[in-house]
């Protein structure tokens, strides 16, 4: 498929992602975003083995390109999404194979506060193979995110009461490990972790938890313990798997429903969207409870 997909950029390092390619792929984003005003941009990247090297030719293609680069860590994809928002930036990059195997890796990028994805994606690649881009000095600084984010999520959730909540989570291995634990234990949950050491080579099973099989021992964990509920996480800590307290896995649609029913008690009548792969019974429910499919 190439490097270059409908929403991000992923490829075999080694292969379809190098570090060469990597610099090449941030002087063309330095390029592509030149009358945009983009001065500043955060980059972040997830604890895969890969990760620090392709950081390391990113960033040196972005200060070429005279691109301003906030270097926030390790951390998820959703917290450099946070930095968006956080910080005086102009947009964004992540530096994450996503729910991938270990030999993958790729790009996540913002421009604004927006990922891009598609015909701009596309647009991306042009101007790298076309190969001219400007040239600047642009300067490197370093702003963890995950000290941000941690207070964060606690001053959002004050009207939260977890501390009768048992929660078993599975970080995969992944940058979850770095920020689950911690902010459901500041909501007052009770926490139990699987692989929640940061290990980029995923040695206890594949990085997706939308696959049941990298559920199994989440299962039996929350079974084991008698949880009240249970989290895995995919490596960069963008997706999850949900499971009940009896064991059941509760996939995208229980999910939504459940999310529906929440926004729709607060806001009724409010429009509710979720993709095209969703059932039937999503949607009844939605119209089912005063909102709007």
């Amino acid at each position: 498929m190439g490097l270059f997909r409908e929403y991000d950029l992923r490829g075999i390092v080694g292969q379809e992602l190098t570090d060469s390619i990597a610099e090449q792929v941030a002087r063309a984003y330095c390029t592509f975003v030149k009358d945009r005003g983009v001065k500043t941009i955060s980059v972040g990247r997830d604890g895969r083995l890969s990760s620090p090297g392709l950081f390391k030719a990113l960033v040196r293609g972005l200060l070429a390109g005279g691109m301003n680069v906030v270097d926030v860590g390790v951390c998820p994809s959703p917290l450099v999404y946070f930095s968006l928002f956080q910080l005086p930036v102009d947009g964004g990059i992540m530096i994450t194979g996503s729910h991938n195997a270990a030999e993958y890796n790729g790009f996540k990028i913002c421009i604004g506060k927006d990922t891009i994805h598609g015909e701009q994606i596309q647009a991306l690649r042009m101007v790298m193979e076309a190969g001219s881009f400007i040239t600047g000095a642009g300067q490197l600084s370093e702003h963890p995110i995950i000290p941000d984010y941690l207070p964060y999520i606690k001053k959002s959730f004050t009207h939260v009461n977890a501390k009768r909540l048992h929660v078993v989570i599975d970080c995969g291995n992944g940058v979850a490990a770095l920020v689950a634990k911690q902010a459901l234990e500041l909501l007052g949950c009770h926490v139990t972790g699987l692989y929640c050491d940061l290990d980029g080579r995923f040695p206890n099973h594949h990085p997706d938890p939308t696959i049941l099989e990298n559920l199994d021992d989440l299962i039996q964990a929350v079974k084991q313990h008698k949880a009240d509920v249970g989290i895995g996480y995919d490596g960069d800590a963008d997706r999850i798997g949900a499971i009940d307290e009896q064991g059941d896995v509760l996939w995208g649609d229980r999910l939504m429903v459940v999310y529906a029913r929440d926004i729709l008690a607060e806001k009724p009548g409010s429009t509710v969207i979720s993709e095209v792969k969703s059932s039937q019974s999503l949607y009844d429910d939605i119209a089912k409870q005063g909102g709007r499919p």
